[in-house]
């Protein structure tokens, strides 16, 4: 049944990430190097693939050596909180702003509830119970830090911001550090929920 999991989780999240760049190849307004910034400017994005790499690297037995970073025991608690957070901060901020039809919604769909939930749940069946370390997730929350520096100064010289609540052209310096505190302690909530989540259901030695 988990190898099952496995195969579907890589499905869903390869074609959601896919169908989503031809879209915007297809959609696009900005030159073809621009377009594929932007695309990969996007948080919901990256986290997609990494969840997409880390089923590929189940399904398809790919070697340790080359794919340490998706064989590490945090991995798994890591891309679950970061796409729990994708879904959340997109059912609260940003559904509303927009309405995608067709093929585009079956997609953001994807992208933004399904694969979350989907995440979610196969941790919980398959992952939740293996020892894992504070020390051990830490060295993940570069990954957000990384993206929102990077973000920032593309922004600053594109004038793109991927997010309206990170375009500091529009919002001001106070309200963009106060949206930047609120990402990331909802990151470190849902983080600290699923350690002692793991902690919780973990057996007892």
């Amino acid at each position: 049944m988990r190898r099952n999991f496995e195969i579907l989780g890589f499905t869903m999240s390869c074609f959601a990430v896919v169908t989503q760049l031809i879209l915007m190849l297809h959609n696009r307004e900005a030159s073809l190097g621009e377009t594929l910034l932007r695309f990969v400017g996007y948080f919901t994005i990256l986290t997609n693939t990494l969840v997409a790499l880390y089923f590929a690297v189940r399904v398809f037995g790919l070697k340790r050596r080359m794919w340490v970073l998706f064989h590490r025991r945090a991995t798994p608690m890591a891309l679950t909180a970061f796409i729990l957070v994708v879904c959340l901060v997109y059912q609260v901020a940003l559904r509303k702003i927009w309405n995608p039809t067709g093929l585009q919604m079956i997609v953001d769909e994807l992208l933004h509830t399904i694969v979350p939930i989907f995440m979610y749940v196969y941790w919980l069946m398959f992952q939740a119970r293996n020892l894992v370390t504070w020390q051990d997730l830490r060295a993940w929350l570069m990954y957000p830090v990384l993206y929102l520096l990077w973000i920032l100064f593309r922004g600053y010289y594109s004038g793109f911001y991927p997010y309206p609540f990170l375009n500091m052209d529009q919002l001001g310096t106070g309200t963009l550090v106060l949206n930047i505190s609120m990402v990331l302690a909802l990151m470190l909530l849902v983080m600290a929920a699923l350690y002692f989540l793991g902690r919780l259901l973990r057996p007892k030695q």
